[in-house]
Parts: structure tokens; C-alpha cells; sequence
């Protein structure tokens, strides 16, 4: 391969970055709705296991840091911004083949920057999807940390095929 075409290769992975601006562009439609007709911390059932329950998280997952005086807001957005520019860097380092890495890392760039929007511009994370099961409740949540989750999940579950992969390679080499 001459180096033309070796330059080349890396940057077609940038063409995933419309998935990230997908999800950034869904979950910030899906908070505006939920914003704007639910009533902060007033459930709607939707299923006997899920509400629609509109909370601000000023910390991370979790609520993580929730807590904190105020510091966290901009260590979140200096944190998931540093995380962004890594993950271009690696998306544009990528070969071709590596279409499932390159999804992976589209959802969580994108989930990551829904979230900086909201507390760049809110100061909080607007979550809205809740689930339960009796009196167990699972942490609200957004479309956006669903998307980073899916991500995260995809690149696990990938690194899991590629190292199976690699070791039938190995074993047909010997």
C-alpha cells in the first residue's frame, strides 16, 4: 500500500462522526421535551417497571459528586471535552475494518457531548428515564448516557471477538 493510500485510510473513520451528532441532535430534542412537559421530580408511569421522572443531575453517573459546591460542573465539561478530543484522535486512527470500534466510539462521543451541552448551559444534566422494580429505583438517566453505555458495551464485546479471533489465528500459525 503506498503512502497516499495509507493516509487516507484512517480519516474514512471520520465519517462516523454523523452518528455522534445523531445522538448529540436525539438527546437533546428527547431533555427539551422532557424539560418542557414534565414537571421536575413528578413520575409518569409508563410501564409498571418505567417513568418518566424529569431530575437535574449536577454530578455524574450516579449523582456522583452531586453533592459537591459547584467545582464539578466545569471539571465534568473539562473532563468529557479532553475525553472528545482523545476519542476523534483514536476514531481517526482506526482502519477501515474496524467498523464496530468506530460505532463504539461515535455513541460514547456523542452521549458524552449531549451531556456537556446541558451543563455547559444548564448546569446540570437533565435525566428523564427511570426505572424500578418495587421499591428498588435505578438512578434516572438520559438517551445520551444510554448511548456512552452501548458504546461501551460494543467496544467490550468487541475486544472479546477480536481476542477470540487472534487466538484462532495463532492456533492456525503454529
Amino acid at each position: 500500500m503506498d503512502a497516499a493510500m495509507m493516509e487516507k485510510a484512517p480519516a474514512s473513520n471520520l465519517k462516523w462522526l454523523w452518528l455522534a451528532l445523531l445522538v448529540i441532535a436525539v438527546d437533546l430534542g428527547t431533555k427539551a421535551l422532557a424539560s418542557s412537559m414534565l414537571s421536575y421530580g413528578d413520575p409518569v408511569p409508563i410501564l409498571p417497571v418505567f417513568n418518566l421522572t424529569l431530575l437535574h443531575n449536577t454530578g455524574a453517573a450516579f449523582s456522583f459528586l452531586a453533592e459537591a459546591d459547584g467545582w464539578q460542573r466545569w471539571f465534568f465539561v473539562a473532563l468529557a471535552l479532553a475525553v472528545s478530543v482523545v476519542l476523534i484522535g483514536w476514531l481517526r486512527k482506526l482502519e477501515r475494518h474496524e467498523t464496530w470500534t468506530a460505532v463504539a466510539i461515535a455513541l460514547i462521543l456523542g452521549g458524552a457531548l449531549g451531556n456537556v451541552y446541558d451543563r455547559v448551559v444548564h448546569g446540570y444534566v437533565v435525566d428523564f428515564l427511570h426505572f424500578y422494580w418495587h421499591d428498588w429505583h435505578f438512578p434516572a438517566f438520559n438517551l445520551a448516557d444510554t448511548a456512552i453505555t452501548i458504546g461501551a458495551g460494543i467496544m467490550i464485546l468487541d475486544m472479546f471477538r477480536n481476542s477470540a479471533h487472534k487466538a484462532e489465528d495463532a492456533d492456525r500459525s503454529e
